[in-house]
């Protein structure tokens, strides 16, 4: 052992403390966050511009004059306010949902034992690998049977029963996670009279908190996205910001015609790309409030126990 951690020590030290391993590793970092970053500094700056900064070609990234007139077409054709407000709860409630029953169903998978368990993992796993587009027609027909179309209850209800969007992905992270949790923090609960859901509920789900974490980050942003299945299923009944951004060219031309020829009600860049600031800016800060814990959270769902 100390000859294998005598050559891990001089590895370390001889190249990856080397000056011109950490030039490339910096440049690899660089570069692949200039590719992740890129996208939305132009977002913003272009967002800004007016009219006339969108055609001077000596304007590139820093605009001439600051302007909010697109930002405020952009609000007036996607009725943030309404649209906002549907998009908070038809993708938090049911991240909640989901980041909560997954657990569950993970500390099932992996606490007991029961016929035919390994061939349920492997079938739940496989419905992750089945396209949306594939169950869409069916499930439009269920909801439709069960008169349910055109309410929240086409988003609640699977992430209620394990069925929501890429559940079989928190699924298997839970079930993982729990794996790595000692057994002995279930037998010293159950020495002392708790039954399984008193171990859940009391012991392995707070434990848990840094899947839960990622769980309720990724299904929020997934759910917050979603537009197959939300535009098939609510209709115009529930508009949520991102089907109204989907809509959002062919409504600009609606609400500002341009048939006077007039430059000023002619959908442009600048407003474009407002509409898509304002679409997913409450998920940037969003991220940005838990980054700390995500970060976190990903750190410790590597402990290791028995």
């Amino acid at each position: 052992m100390s000859k294998v951690k005598n050559f891990r020590t001089s590895f370390y030290y001889k190249y990856l403390k080397a000056p011109s391993t950490k030039f490339i590793i910096y440049f690899i970092l660089i570069g692949v966050g200039y590719a992740y970053l890129y996208p939305l500094l132009y977002m913003i700056t272009t967002s800004f511009m007016s009219v006339e900064d969108l055609v001077n070609p000596t304007v590139n990234w820093i605009p001439t004059k600051i302007t909010f007139d697109n930002f405020a077409r952009a609000w007036k054709v996607l009725e943030a306010t309404k649209s906002l407000l549907n998009s908070a709860y038809m993708s938090t409630i049911p991240a909640l949902f989901q980041t909560f029953i997954t657990a569950l169903i993970a500390y099932g998978l992996s606490r007991f034992e029961f016929p035919l368990k390994r061939f349920w993992i492997v079938l739940m796993l496989a419905t992750f690998l089945i396209p949306s587009q594939v169950t869409l027609v069916t499930k439009y027909m269920l909801f439709s049977r069960l008169n349910l179309t055109g309410t929240p209850f086409v988003s609640f209800l699977p992430s209620l029963t394990g069925q929501g969007i890429r559940s079989a992905i928190f699924i298997l992270l839970y079930y993982n996670f729990f794996n790595m949790l000692p057994k002995t923090f279930d037998e010293a609960a159950e020495l002392d009279g708790a039954n399984s859901f008193q171990i859940f509920f009391k012991i392995v789900f707070p434990l848990s908190i840094p899947a839960m974490v990622t769980t309720f980050i990724f299904s929020l942003v997934w759910y917050w996205n979603e537009t197959l299945l939300t535009g098939l299923l609510l209709g115009n009944n529930i508009r949520t910001i991102p089907i109204a951004l989907r809509d959002f060219v062919s409504k600009y031309s609606i609400m500002f015609p341009s048939a006077d020829g007039s430059a000023a009600n002619r959908i442009n860049e600048g407003i474009r790309m407002s509409a898509t600031l304002i679409t997913i800016l409450p998920l940037l800060i969003t991220y940005l409030i838990l980054q700390r814990q995500f970060v976190e959270s990903l750190e410790r769902t590597g402990i290791t126990g028995e």
